[in-house]
């Protein structure tokens, strides 16, 4: 039992790395010598790397804020989680745990949807990049450990 509370730790702390470099790094779209994220648009012109910020249209703030929020809530379901290990009754299940991470999942699914849907298409062979993956990679995972949690009962 310890063995499988020590893996749903680990992997609940990947998942929390995978959010913070989702959210944080700059490659979600990527294509020729520009590279954008959540917030900022990169360019490499005459040698310099140029970046300004993302631009103030409702849907990338509301991407921005959904991956915020997913980072917060998967933060605050680890926190849960230990709490919950030390003071939880015999028998008891991980349920306030579980649901702080199945938000999370939620909410990475919905940024990535709206990312997804409303990305400006340049046409210039823009790919999503490496942190739009990872985003997308988080969310099975995180609905997962949310589920697991669920599940999971509190042994002596």
């Amino acid at each position: 039992m310890l063995l499988f509370l020590l893996g749903v730790l680990v992997l609940h702390i990947i998942i929390l790395i995978l959010l913070i470099v989702s959210t944080a790094a700059s490659a979600w779209s990527v294509g020729g010598d520009s590279s954008t994220d959540l917030w900022y648009n990169c360019m490499t012109t005459n040698g310099g790397y140029h970046c300004k910020p993302a631009g103030n249209e409702d849907w990338i703030q509301a991407v921005q804020a959904l991956m915020i929020l997913s980072l917060l809530f998967c933060f605050f379901s680890l926190i849960a989680f230990v709490f919950q290990l030390f003071k939880l009754v015999k028998g008891g299940r991980f349920f306030f745990t579980a649901i702080f991470q199945i938000l999370a999942s939620v909410f990475v699914m919905c940024g990535a949807i709206i990312y997804t849907v409303m990305r400006p298409d340049d046409g210039a062979g823009t790919q999503f990049g490496y942190a739009y993956v990872l985003a997308w990679v988080a969310f099975p995972l995180c609905l997962i450990s949310g589920l697991i949690y669920i599940v999971l009962r509190k042994k002596e």
